[in-house]
């Protein structure tokens, strides 16, 4: 016997506990309108628990429901705030996993916060015990929303225009090692690597205030050598001055000190959470001060594969945030990487229009409605022998920074940047010249070496080094080839 919408109606306000779907967190004849927010769930629901339910309750959890009846939603036109659960497909090749596409009204979002963006999709369904595992794939954001939020302080356009380099890959390093040293030993590795060739030195995640070199310390030696640096090559150069800190206060005081110290950049960790990460962003556009993101802590919660939240959907958070550098991935290093995800990546930060790329774990258009893009940062075990590799696989418009690949050289730390900067000039040039640089890569490196010896000495190191382990986290759609 069929239900009537009549009595489907009265049950949902039966006192006591029905299931999500009866609530009507499961429409899957709702079409998502423009202004909706659209998010694409990796569901392993419990033994028993069918996807839809799951989907729903996903929905529910994220929304307006509770686990029982509750009389206050005759307050509300509660049906306009509900998420709608619309759709529910099997995950190929992995039993028991589902993607689930559940659809949010513009209105339960408090514009430009990323905050309450995250409070509201991820702030309690991963606990749900109906879930063995649950994962954000994905999440569609509407020009309604993109154009409630500042967007990255420069952008990729101006900050080449404020540094006055163009057409090649701009070259970093991260300080190594990255404790311990004193304030003006580390200024020695900054203007050591700047003056051999980089564009920029930075420090690293864990490098704040310690007792062995104090901020202001370290921040009075690096600009010295930057200065030094910037004088002796005629070129803008900078370095990524860490103020990540305790409070809100103490990182204020150390940007204006870097901004006083006459500092193109500052960086920010990932941990300092959201709210901090878009008040720094405030004030890099307040004062002209380029804003480098470190992911640090990324993984924690982004690399495995059936549960936690994706890479992409962080990526989207931080353009949103509105930060003009992110890492984002090498391919080719040593850090986590699938081919295939990390070109979403870069493409999330880069381009106004992505188009929805199953098979690169694109979910959903995005448009970014002419938010300046966000420069991707490549580092972590990367080396000038994979150059070739790294400018076919990135592009150009990307920061390719080498720590122990510069550090590490054996005739010194500025000998590792020339060959740095030698490897990516002759590659751009090639390039330009319309030769297969992937292919004939090996080659172009090995004619530059013949008159630049510290890139010969760099090949002779690390020629050989490779990181080849299978990635965990890859899209689940492969192409296929038909004839």
């Amino acid at each position: 016997m069929a239900v009537t919408d009549e009595a489907r109606h009265d049950s949902r306000w039966a006192a006591g506990v029905i299931p999500y779907k009866e609530m009507g967190y499961w429409r899957p004849d709702y079409e998502p309108k423009d202004t909706d927010i659209l998010c694409a769930f990796r569901i392993t629901p419990q033994p028993g628990v069918e996807p839809e339910e799951a989907a729903a309750a996903v929905a529910g959890e994220s929304s307006t429901a509770t686990w029982t009846v509750v009389w206050t939603d005759r307050l509300t036109a509660y049906e306009d705030y509900q998420a709608k659960a619309y759709r529910v497909m099997e995950v190929p090749g992995s039993p028991g996993q589902y993607i689930a596409f559940i659809a949010y009204d513009l209105d339960l979002f408090e514009e430009g916060s990323i905050a309450n963006l995250a409070s509201s999709i991820i702030g309690n369904v991963f606990g749900f015990k109906a879930l063995k595992a649950l994962r954000l794939e994905d999440m569609r954001i509407p020009t309604h929303y993109v154009k409630t939020f500042q967007g990255p302080p420069h952008g990729i356009v101006m900050e080449r225009e404020h540094l006055n380099k163009y057409g090649r890959p701009l070259l970093g390093a991260t300080v190594k090692p990255k404790l311990g040293l004193s304030a003006r030993n580390y200024g020695r590795v900054v203007y050591e690597a700047l003056r051999g060739g980089l564009d920029f030195v930075k420090d690293d995640e864990n490098t704040n205030s310690q007792p062995f070199m104090r901020w202001r310390d370290r921040y009075l030696f690096c600009m010295d050598a930057v200065n030094r640096a910037m004088a002796e090559t005629g070129e803008v150069k900078g370095h990524y001055l860490n103020v990540t800190a305790a409070t809100m206060e103490d990182m204020y005081e150390r940007a204006e000190f870097a901004k006083q110290l006459g500092s193109v950049i500052i960086m920010v960790d990932l941990t300092c959470g959201y709210t901090a990460l878009q008040s720094m962003a405030r004030w890099a556009r307040r004062n002209g001060v380029i804003l480098h993101l470190h992911r640090a802590s990324h993984s924690t919660f982004t690399r495995q594969k059936a549960h936690g939240i994706s890479f992409r959907v962080l990526a989207k958070w931080c353009r949103l945030i509105g930060v003009d550098h992110l890492h984002a991935g090498t391919v080719v290093g040593k850090l986590e990487g699938d081919p295939a995800n990390v070109s979403g990546y870069y493409d999330i930060l880069r381009l106004d229009r992505i188009p929805a790329d199953p098979a690169r774990g694109i979910y959903f258009d995005q448009e970014w409605a002419s938010m300046p893009g966000v420069m991707p940062v490549a580092s972590g075990g990367i080396h000038a022998g994979q150059m070739h590799q790294l400018v076919s696989l990135l592009g150009e418009d990307v920061v390719l920074q080498f720590g122990g690949g510069t550090i590490g050289h054996p005739m010194g730390i500025a000998a590792g940047a020339t060959a740095n900067r030698v490897a990516v000039e002759a590659m751009i040039q090639a390039r330009n010249e319309g030769r297969d640089i992937w292919v004939e890569g090996p080659e172009i490196l090995e004619r530059a070496a013949r008159w630049c010896l510290p890139l010969r000495q760099a090949l002779d190191v690390w020629r050989d080094v490779t990181y080849d382990f299978e990635s965990t986290d890859t899209p689940d759609v492969l192409v296929t080839l038909t004839y």
